[in-house]
């Protein structure tokens, strides 16, 4: 429908003077709103002449042109940094800038060189050791996410010279979003997200989500016009409104809930208004709940060291008198108590987790939810494709009476052939074909919603000069029926009365007990010829034609993963738009035992607190919208679940985005794999189980670091105020605390990839930061027991009293303490028997053993005495071996009653 140009020019012209007034430096959304406002208020060949585009759609050489020149289209497009800029990205942490502001003082002190040397390879090696980690899981990822790539189908024109005359073919092909151009013709459907900005051209019952720019949860219309089309007030309220609002824009970022249209693309990537909000700031990123766990632990150990060191500080000041030599003590400390390696162990455990789902056929879209997946305590599914096979399959197709009918069938066909999206239940129906939709034409659309829960296609004979028009309904059978007022039986319209209607209504339960899935077919004729629109106030008055059974067959390893689930500690819960009868089938035949069943309609009439109690009490949520289904999730949330939902369908996109962790597959529609963080290759819930599994391992190899190295860096400082407060020297060195520091460090680079144990995996693992420093002050003291008693050994066996002697003291408790603290990595790795019950993957085995060999050599090198270590008497080492040996019994003690008390242990 389109204007002349003198009239949109006018248009635009009038809305300029009186809605427009332009900023002498407008921002980058006001941009943005400019060119789209002018594009809204033009007609269709200005809109193509302003794009440069085509209605036969661009060629490939000229798309290629354009691309080469804009770039892809995807949201920070530019080129990539730099590595030497990622590498500076990956410098700033609160551990690192901690260390850095101790280098410097360290740096600007006299005869302190040497420490604000280690301090600044420290830093460096966790900043490299950040880089590369982060270089390898961003280069995995985009190389997971390229196995599944968005498409857009867009008209793309071949010219050839097949004869003198030449001749010119368009065709419509499927190609990746980024390679979208301005000026490009694209095709949307039911399902698909808005591949860039575009300007509507054609449209059949358009209706977009608008949710992730606006938060509106209804869906709104779109057409290819706007209203009051030749008015300047018309012109002048569009350009006063928001762009969303704007009738024939859609925006990259929203989805298309229903309907079809052909679209022309005005804008992509950063020139979006979406790509321009981002880059205004205005898109800030919420964080996780992993992000929050990590962040909370940092600060808390930041504070930790803050409060200590001071204390270490004063106590070695006033009792040894020397301010100087205590400051660079309480330096090395502060150093000693930071887990600068947290960022770097984090990251690794993510990339190792990532890449292990990988080899599950699991695409891992954001790498902080493999924690969440390993904390997921319930997991929603939508029965078809996960509990059974993708391949929905025709039964039956029947009469209202139960007789097998044809005509039934050749009506479902003839609705599916022209109704717009991909629906399985059509690809069912129509693999037999439906050569009668050649000889019809579809003159109108009444587009499926979640309330009516059925579609209806207006359709008439090319050649039947009646005029006569045929509406065809299709849908869940009970809102069919509501529908309908008579049926159809040999050839004749019967009344429909109760006791037809609930005849009609047990062929449904009958069918649905069986297992099927029911679907309802009815029809209404028009006489008038002429009439132009068609809405849901025509269907009214169907004539029931019968009913369609579709099954399903549930898949063979869905009983065996929802046993490995609950095993997993995981409830299992049907969330599905199918009735019970279908629901409670699907759920029986899997061996899922149902509680209870939720309704829709009775959601509708709980508030939350209501729900969030029904919603722990249910099994399986049957007839539910795609908003009743994000309630659903949102609900078992504020009982403090955290919740997982598995969706493939248009329908399931909110409530993916409202879980906590969010699945998809790769067959699913175009917005439910933007919304989910996983996506699975092979749609089984056995692979959900794996990546449970993986989830809970990287947490648990996450929490091993954290509380090993809290434990044992607080239990250093408590021998440090002990020896403070007792010896006329420092107990060690402050660079050689700063070299055990370091050799430490590189002890538990290998962390994320050690084995975690199965029982620790055997249940949901969540963040729990009470539990740091109640671990912290169970196993501290432990380690400090055994360094008061190697201060003893070497102070009355070792006879290193006197000033002189410090140095063979020092040297004592750096092997014993380096030792210690390797080893503790084995002991606090596991709940059981180390090295017996549970042995530690060879990696971390190798690296713990090579820094054990290099802290018992280095007092016999050069190195050794340049940091002020001397060489050990040979009995020094049996001492050690008892007193390491006495260390582990312990620690495996302490490690018993802790559980005893606490019932878990990392």
């Amino acid at each position: 429908m389109a204007i002349p140009r003198s009239a949109g020019d006018a248009a635009r012209r009038g809305a300029a003077h009186t809605a427009m007034p332009q900023p002498h430096t407008p921002s980058a959304p006001q941009r943005a709103s400019l060119r789209l406002r002018e594009l809204s208020l033009a007609a269709h060949d200005d809109a193509l002449a302003m794009l440069g585009a085509d209605a036969a759609g661009l060629d490939a050489g000229e798309a290629q042109r354009r691309l080469d020149a804009a770039g892809p289209n995807r949201l920070g497009r530019g080129a990539p940094r730099a590595w030497y800029l990622q590498l500076a990205a990956c410098y700033p942490s609160p551990f690192n800038l901690l260390l850095s502001a101790l280098a410097l003082v360290a740096a600007v002190l006299d005869d302190l060189g040497a420490v604000a040397l280690v301090l600044t390879l420290t830093i460096s090696l966790g900043t490299v050791m950040r880089f590369i980690q982060e270089t390898r899981s961003a280069r995995a990822l985009r190389e997971l996410e390229a196995m599944v790539p968005a498409t857009a189908v867009v008209v793309r024109r071949t010219d050839r010279s097949a004869s003198a005359a030449g001749w010119r073919r368009t065709d419509s092909i499927e190609v990746p979003v980024d390679a979208l151009v301005r000026g490009d013709l694209v095709h949307l459907r039911a399902g698909d997200l808005v591949p860039a900005d575009v300007r509507v051209l054609s449209a059949r019952a358009l209706r977009l989500s608008q949710a992730s720019l606006t938060g509106e949860a209804e869906s709104v219309a779109k057409h290819e016009s706007a209203t009051h089309w030749n008015s300047p007030d018309g012109a002048a309220e569009i350009a006063g409104g928001s762009i969303p609002d704007l009738p024939n824009i859609c925006c990259l970022g929203t989805s298309v809930v229903s309907g079809s249209a052909l679209a022309v693309v005005a804008a992509t990537g950063d020139d979006t208004y979406l790509g321009a909000l981002a880059a205004s700031g205005r898109r800030a990123s919420t964080a996780t709940s992993f992000d929050r766990g990590v962040r909370a632990v940092s600060w808390m150990l930041i504070r930790f060291t803050l409060v200590l060191v001071p204390v270490v500080l004063l106590l070695n000041g006033l009792i040894k008198g020397s301010w100087a030599e205590a400051f660079t003590f309480a330096l090395a400390v502060g150093v000693g108590l930071t887990p600068e390696m947290l960022p770097v162990v984090v990251t690794g455990a993510l990339a190792r987790g990532a890449s292990r789902l990988a080899a599950h056929r699991v695409i891992t879209k954001r790498l902080n939810a493999i924690q969440d997946i390993g904390a997921m305590d319930v997991l929603c599914v939508d029965k078809t494709g996960t509990l059974t096979q993708d391949e929905i399959l025709l039964r039956q197709s029947l009469d209202a009476t139960g007789r097998d009918d044809a005509r039934v069938l050749e009506l479902a066909r003839l609705h599916g052939a022209f109704r717009s999206g991909d629906d399985p239940l059509d690809r069912a129906l129509l693999r037999g074909g439906m050569p009668a939709a050649e000889s019809f034409a579809c003159i109108a659309e009444i587009p499926f919603d979640f309330d009516r829960r059925r579609v209806s296609v207006v359709v008439r004979e090319t050649h039947d000069a009646r005029g006569v028009s045929l509406l065809i309904a299709k849908g869940a059978a009970d809102e069919i029926l509501a529908v309908c007022t008579s049926r159809e039986r040999d050839g004749l319209r019967i009344a429909l009365t109760p006791e037809s209607r609930a005849a009609a209504q047990r062929l449904r339960r009958d069918l649905e007990a069986d297992g099927a899935r029911v679907i309802a077919v009815a029809t209404r004729e028009f006489a008038d010829g002429s009439r132009g629109s068609y809405g849901v106030a025509d269907e009214c008055g169907l004539v029931l034609r019968g009913f369609l059974a579709f099954e399903n067959p549930v898949r063979g390893d869905a009983a065996e993963a929802i046993t490995l689930l609950q095993r997993s500690g995981i409830a299992i819960k049907i969330v599905t738009g199918d009735g019970e009868r279908p629901a409670r089938g699907v759920a029986d035949r899997v061996g899922l035992t149902v509680d209870a069943v939720l309704a829709g309609s009775r959601i509708d009439r709980l508030d939350d607190a209501e729900l969030a109690e029904a919603a722990a009490r249910a099994s399986v949520f049957v007839k539910t919208t795609p908003a009743q289904k994000a309630r659903v999730v949102r609900a078992l949330r504020t009982r403090g679940h955290t919740v997982g939902f598995l969706g493939d369908g248009v329908n399931d996109a909110s409530a993916l985005r409202d879980a906590d962790v969010g699945i998809s597959v790769d067959t699913a529609s175009p917005v439910a794999r933007e919304a989910a963080d996983f996506i699975l290759l092979d749609p089984s819930l056995l692979v959900v189980a794996r990546a449970v599994a993986e989830g809970r391992r990287m947490f648990g190899n996450i929490m091993k670091y954290i509380k090993m190295t809290t434990s044992a860096n607080f239990g250093n400082v408590l021998s440090v105020l002990v020896a403070s407060a007792f010896l006329p020297f420092l107990p060690m060195q402050p660079i050689q605390l700063l070299v055990q520091n370091l050799l430490y460090d590189l002890s538990q680079l290998l962390i994320p990839w050690d084995r975690v144990d199965d029982d620790f995996c055997a249940g949901p693992q969540r963040w729990d930061p009470a539990s740091i420093p109640r671990f912290t002050l169970w196993m501290g003291p432990v380690s400090s027991a055994f360094d008061l008693l190697t201060y003893a050994l070497m102070w009355h066996t070792f006879d290193a009293r006197a000033p002189s002697a410090q140095a063979l003291f020092q040297t004592g408790w750096f092997v014993e303490s380096l030792l210690s603290q390797t080893l503790i990595v084995h002991m606090i790795r596991t709940r059981h028997l180390p090295l017996v019950q549970s042995v530690a993957s060879w990696p971390l085995v190798a690296a713990t053993a090579v820094i054990a060999c290099i802290g018992l050599a280095l007092p016999f090198t050069g190195f050794g005495a340049a940091i002020g270590l001397v060489q050990l008497p040979a009995a020094y080492f049996a001492w050690l071996a008892l007193i390491l040996f006495e260390y582990c019994v312990a620690v495996q003690i302490g490690k018993t009653l802790y559980q005893r008390r606490y019932g878990a242990w990392l």
